[in-house]
């Protein structure tokens, strides 16, 4: 605990941990204040996700960039799995894929952009194993391409009216994408994790936290976080309406960067250490859990906590940002090396998304 103290206390970012009991006491006194929540959650989350950035370093110093990168991926994305979940409790279906389309998108460009711009504003060229980032980039591909399935058939005439022929379809696949990820993690972890070795070339000094300190943290972190995760998803549809904002740029853009809030600090701060390899196993591997994991379980969670079972099929809009993510960061990766401007060209196409997506919202919610 001292260690953990002195650390809170020498940093002044985790000073707004402050926020954390804050929101917790707020949610209980004014429960109908949405505007005054969804600050105070944001607040709270940032701090959160900091700490957890101390916590996962220290472990991935242990097991390696490779492992570090997936526990980070997995914890982060536990965040944005809990907030689907309560809109999913809701029947917020479009808030549901709004964000899980927007976590694809918002990691494979935008923090994968922000890694390399960072990075590459501290080092002139920096390099990272292709092996992870093809492994990454071609399940992610073939994810967004079983994610677009539905909603390229959807309009079919032939197909009944009623959508149960999607909700099978989208069932069906939300198995297969789960057998593939875990063939994913089989490939990479067991049979061939010598190809996934990270290069010895991080500017990695620091002394770590001990591993019993890391592990706790993590999981007092990983609830508190999903404490305040309840109160933004409940908050974060009036305030919504405050800013002027759609249900879809709600999903698509806010909650998909404060869900990313733990990965982008953990993310940026191995990149701006040399550790690419860290970082881009984190943005990929971020989104492709999402896409192989997080979406599929969430469709058969449906029919368990859903008001109906929830389909994949995706807006129009939607279906084309996902497609030129999933290429950009393919194309990207391939080379293996990277500088700032590369990154910076990947953060204007987010732009171009957020933009495109605030001024024209899908049919029916502008």
């Amino acid at each position: 605990m001292q260690i953990l103290f002195r650390e809170i206390r020498e940093n002044p970012l985790l000073w707004m941990l402050v926020f954390v009991p804050i929101v917790l006491v707020a949610e209980a006194a004014v429960p109908h204040s949405h505007t005054l929540l969804f600050v105070l959650a944001v607040l709270a989350i940032v701090p959160l996700a900091a700490l957890l950035s101390h916590a996962t370093e220290a472990v991935a110093a242990k097991t390696g960039d490779a492992v570090g990168g997936l526990l980070n991926a997995t914890l982060g994305n536990l965040t944005e799995l809990i907030i689907a979940i309560t809109a999913l409790r809701a029947g917020q279906y479009m808030l549901v894929k709004a964000s899980i389309a927007g976590a694809i998108v918002t990691n494979a460009v935008f923090m994968l952009g922000a890694c390399l711009l960072l990075g590459g504003l501290r080092y002139h060229v920096q390099e990272y194993n292709r092996a992870g980032a093809r492994l990454s980039s071609g399940l992610l591909l073939m994810a967004t391409v079983a994610l677009l399935a539905p909603s390229a058939v959807a309009d079919l005439e032939h197909l009944p009216q009623g959508g149960a022929i999607l909700n099978t379809l989208s069932l069906g696949i939300s198995i297969l994408l789960i057998i593939a990820y875990a063939l994913g993690l089989w490939f990479s972890l067991v049979t061939h994790k010598e190809l996934f070795a990270s290069a010895d070339h991080g500017d990695d000094k620091e002394a770590h936290w001990p591993i019993g300190v890391a592990v706790g943290t993590l999981l007092v972190v990983t609830v508190l976080v999903a404490l305040v995760s309840e109160i933004f998803v409940e908050s974060v549809q009036k305030a919504a309406e405050t800013f002027d904002m759609s249900p879809a740029f709600v999903g698509f853009i806010v909650v998909s960067l404060v869900g990313a809030a733990a990965e982008f600090a953990v993310a940026f701060a191995a990149a701006r250490k040399d550790r690419l390899d860290m970082a881009v196993s984190i943005a990929l591997g971020s989104a492709s859990q999402i896409a192989l994991f997080v979406a599929p379980a969430l469709v058969l969670l449906s029919y368990v906590v859903g008001p109906k079972p929830m389909d994949l099929q995706f807006w129009p809009g939607a279906v084309t940002m996902v497609m030129i993510a999933t290429v950009t960061s393919a194309y990207i990766t391939a080379s293996g090396r990277s500088a700032w401007f590369i990154g910076a060209l990947m953060i204007f196409i987010y732009a171009v998304f957020a933009l495109t997506l605030y001024v024209v919202p899908p049919a029916g919610q502008g």
